[in-house]
């Protein structure tokens, strides 16, 4: 592997003996030597140029895949082993009906997992020539599904926090180069391909596509031959005829089809040119992962590397600073470069963000230095949402411009920013007060709520205790307590003596947090 950060030789200094000239020589060869016996296997004519780099970090319990764009830690996502309850997403079900609720125009659904999914009449398939009081009526969910009834169904969203997976009956099977959408009529090419593409892809889709089903070409098959996309194709069919084989055997809910493995999926969705390298500490996820690539994308599997912790020294977390961005973006207040700040703030209903000048005092006017801050504040709030996974109804409160073009270009930074955002977002222009209103759709939990574990004795009513939870678990004290205190679920380092661990422990807050949560542990264990 090689290291990201590259070795700084010092210039030698003059002494005041007037030996600067020799010093110098000396110093240069000196520098070389040292380049030399650092860096003995570099080849930069080998290294993978490209924005984004994919870092996996295998745990016996589960899988932590992070996304770095150049150094910047943009996505986080974590799989745990055999999470057949809330990660779930693209899994194909038989489902039961359990009841029709139809002042809601939804029906819960038993799939086979501890909490019934929910089916919207939106996502319900029927027959119009089975469905009574005529086909030119659009039929009520109660026409269409009756209790007691099985149908095939799929998981469009994971549950989230007391809220159920969510259904669909149109099943989508996706590939590398194209979806695949049984019984359906379905068509589409990607969007973002150009025209001629889409005409060449257009000609071989009249080709390769499978009577009675739909079919829709994603952006990775740029380029792609006939013979490639029918292979993906061919595959794609032959995973539905299982399906369908499947589903006949039993009227009993239960799983069909399982999604594959979280980096495998992620790689399906993402790898491109524009991926540096997938680096991964585990051996056999490596050769499992080398052979997909080497099947759907044989040009991009020398990019796929495994990472040795034993050889390299560090784990990949910490050898790549994913560890340190991870902590920082926990916290509430997020620095920007120029010095300005941001105050992130979750509630139940919304997420509101606010944009503070800080340390930023500008250098010509102060119309200038806010809109300069306003820019950074834009392009890492749109980083943040990412990061952090944040879903739901936004609120930015950037800080107030007289000039309406200066507004509108820090509305247009933010649309720019959200564009390499996968996850659909909806941005509103910059009211007068500075407020920006946006949605963005809630695909899981966040960040916070995967890295950590709600508090048993207070129900996570505080935020310093949802922190104390994930970086404070004490190593040290009375077994009463520390089997009270949650365990760190989803956690990729140990805490135990750890800086993060000391600064919290000698704070003011650990002792009332200690107080309120544990009143009565005289033996509490001694700051340090």
């Amino acid at each position: 592997m090689v290291p990201l950060d590259r070795p700084v030789v010092a210039s030698p200094k003059e002494d005041a003996s007037g030996e600067a000239e020799s010093a110098e020589s000396s110093g240069d060869n000196a520098a070389k030597h040292a380049r030399s016996r650092r860096r003995p296997t570099r080849d930069r004519k080998s290294k993978q140029v490209g924005r984004y780099l994919v870092c996996v970090h295998v745990q016996p319990d589960m899988t932590q895949i992070a996304m770095l764009e150049g150094r910047s830690l943009v996505e986080h996502y974590v799989s745990r082993t055999a999470d057949d309850t809330n990660q779930i997403d693209g899994n194909v079900y038989r489902g039961r009906v359990q009841n029709v609720l139809p002042g809601m125009e939804a029906a819960f659904i038993d799939i086979g997992i501890p909490k019934n999914a929910v089916l919207y009449r939106g996502d319900v398939r029927y027959d119009r020539e089975d469905i009574e009081g005529g086909a030119s009526q659009q039929p009520r969910i109660e026409d269409v599904l009756k209790a007691g009834q099985t149908i095939l169904c799929q998981v469009t969203k994971n549950p989230i926090g007391a809220k159920g997976a969510r259904l669909t009956q149109e099943v989508s099977l996706p590939g590398r180069f194209a979806v695949l959408v049984p019984n359906s009529s379905a068509f589409g090419i990607s969007k973002r391909l150009g025209d001629n593409e889409r005409r060449r892809l257009r000609r071989i889709i009249d080709e390769v596509k499978p009577p009675g089903h739909g079919m829709i070409v994603r952006t990775a098959a740029e380029g792609v031959s006939a013979e490639e996309l029918q292979r993906d194709v061919t595959t794609l069919l032959e995973q539905w005829n299982i399906i369908e084989a499947e589903a006949k055997r039993s009227d009993a809910p239960g799983l069909l089809y399982r999604e594959p493995e979280l980096s495998v999926r992620i790689l399906r969705e993402e790898l491109n040119g524009e991926y540096r390298g997938v680096v991964i500490d585990d051996r056999a996820l490596f050769e499992q992962v080398r052979d997909y690539v080497r099947a759907v994308s044989p040009e991009l599997s020398d990019r796929v590397e495994y990472y040795d912790p034993e050889v390299e020294g560090l784990p990949i977390f910490e050898r790549y600073h994913v560890h340190e961005q991870l902590h920082k973006a926990l916290d509430r207040k997020v620095w920007l470069p120029s010095g300005g700040s941001l105050i992130i703030e979750r509630t139940e209903a919304l997420t509101v963000i606010d944009v503070n000048t800080g340390k930023n005092v500008g250098k010509t006017n102060l119309e200038e230095t806010v809109y300069r801050n306003n820019l950074e504040a834009a392009e890492e709030v749109a980083r943040q949402l990412r990061l952090r996974d944040i879903g739901g109804i936004i609120v930015i409160d950037f800080i107030d411009m007289e000039i309406r073009e200066n507004r509108d270009k820090v509305a247009a930074a933010l649309r720019n920013a959200l564009a390499r955002d996968k996850t659909r977002t909806q941005v509103f222009d910059i009211s007068e007060l500075g407020l920006v209103e946006m949605t963005r759709k809630r695909v899981s939990e966040g960040l916070l709520e995967t890295l950590s574990t709600e508090c048993a004795v207070c129900g996570g009513t505080t935020r310093s205790c949802a922190r104390i939870s994930l970086l404070c678990m004490p190593s040290s004290g009375p077994e009463e307590s520390r089997s009270v205190w949650p365990r760190v679920s989803a956690s990729a380092w140990s805490c135990s003596g750890s800086p993060s661990e000391r600064r919290c422990r000698s704070s003011p807050f650990w002792s009332s947090m200690a107080q309120q949560c544990w009143p009565r542990q005289s033996s509490w264990p001694a700051h340090r």
